[in-house]
């Protein structure tokens, strides 16, 4: 059943699909879900739940966010597929606000149905005496990604207008801010311009992409090793920090808002992708492989804005038990917590797929768009 069920998904998928960058964009998908489950610790402590993060107990793990932060990737594949989008629907005629309104649906519909759940939940949780901090903790927990939704939206609004910008402008606004802050003195909410200029810089490469302007392999292999070796400068004799994701309690973070040493990391991993990029198209071209991805690529929005929600419905579930379970309420400081806790990732799977199931179609239901 499951051999004709991927025959049938692979025979109806148009030709014209580049089914290489739908890999990327699982791919992407999968390193945030899997980084946000094991970096993001619930600890039960006399009634209250709070959020830390095994990376600040035991920084020597930093190497591993270098894996799971693959919001770059998501930019980058973000803009190309923008890009061409953009150009599809002028040639079919179709007004911008026509194109940007079937784009931006696909962001906020799944979005709207997070945010109705989790209002409703924190209401009743708040009115039936949870402690407040604990609250605020899950709902802050769920809701952080939504970041990704404004950032990403906007950013695909100004698609006609990016596609005109070269990737050294928004990469020299990172270095300057990071300059003013950091080499300066100047004030913490400048960086926050960054949030936008960061994530500008692999948008813009994919736009370029997208116009045809990229060569894989050697665009590849440039942005790999260039942004590799500034990323290890920058960590090494500037400062900056080697985990790629947030630390709470740390002084200096490369993702709020992101850092020169993150856009750099950032370079480096959309260098991969565009070297994997040839390799994916080729292993996608079995029906088992490709029905994987185009499932999953299905359910992208639905399982990134739910992904902790199921964690934190596996770890209230847990505190029926009488004690604390390792690896699900316990302080992440020593290698037995990470063992634990990557024994607790199928039990997380379930409860996304259970969430996949409930709330997918608020994802699905929309207009016909363009790619």
């Amino acid at each position: 059943m499951l051999r004709e069920l991927a025959r049938r998904i692979d025979t109806a998928t148009p030709s014209e699909r580049d089914r290489g960058l739908d890999a990327l964009r699982a791919l992407a998908i999968g390193g945030v879900v899997l980084g946000h489950w094991l970096v993001s610790a619930l600890v039960a402590d006399s009634g209250t739940v709070y959020v830390t993060s095994p990376l600040r107990h035991m920084p020597y793990l930093a190497p591993a966010s270098w894996i799971f932060q693959t919001m770059a990737v998501f930019f980058l594949v973000g803009g190309q597929m923008a890009a061409t989008s953009h150009t599809r629907a002028r040639a079919r005629g179709l007004t911008y606000a026509q194109w940007l309104g079937a784009r931006l649906v696909r962001l906020f519909r799944p979005a709207a149905a997070v945010l109705a759940v989790w209002g409703v939940a924190a209401t009743a949780m708040l009115a039936l005496g949870a402690d407040p901090q604990t609250v605020n903790a899950l709902a802050k927990l769920v809701w952080s990604p939504l970041w990704f939704l404004l950032i990403f939206s906007a950013l695909t609004a100004a698609t006609p207008l990016v596609a005109a910008l070269h990737p050294v402008w928004p990469l020299a606004t990172v270095a300057v801010i990071d300059l003013v802050r950091f080499g300066m003195g100047g004030p913490d909410w400048a960086g926050w311009i960054n949030l936008a200029a960061g994530w500008l810089v692999p948008y813009c490469l994919g736009t370029a992409w997208g116009r045809g302007c990229l060569r894989s392999r050697v665009t590849g292999w440039t942005l790999l090793l260039g942004g590799a070796a500034a990323t290890a400068a920058l960590v090494l004799w500037a400062g900056y920090p080697a985990s790629m994701v947030g630390v709470p309690g740390a002084r200096i973070s490369n993702q709020s808002p992101p850092t020169l040493a993150a856009v750099a990391f950032g370079l480096a991993q959309c260098g991969v992708a565009l070297l994997l990029l040839g390799p994916l198209r080729r292993a996608l071209a079995r029906p088992a492989a490709w029905a994987a991805v185009a499932v999953a690529n299905l359910s992208a929005m639905t399982i990134y804005l739910w992904h902790q929600t199921a964690m934190i419905a596996v770890t209230a579930l847990g505190l029926l038990a009488d004690r604390p379970l390792p690896g699900l309420h316990t302080v992440p400081d020593t290698p037995a917590w990470v063992l634990a806790r990557l024994a607790w990732l199928p039990a997380f799977a379930l409860a996304l797929l259970a969430c996949c199931a409930a709330f997918h179609p608020h994802e699905r239901r929309q207009p016909r768009a363009s790619h």
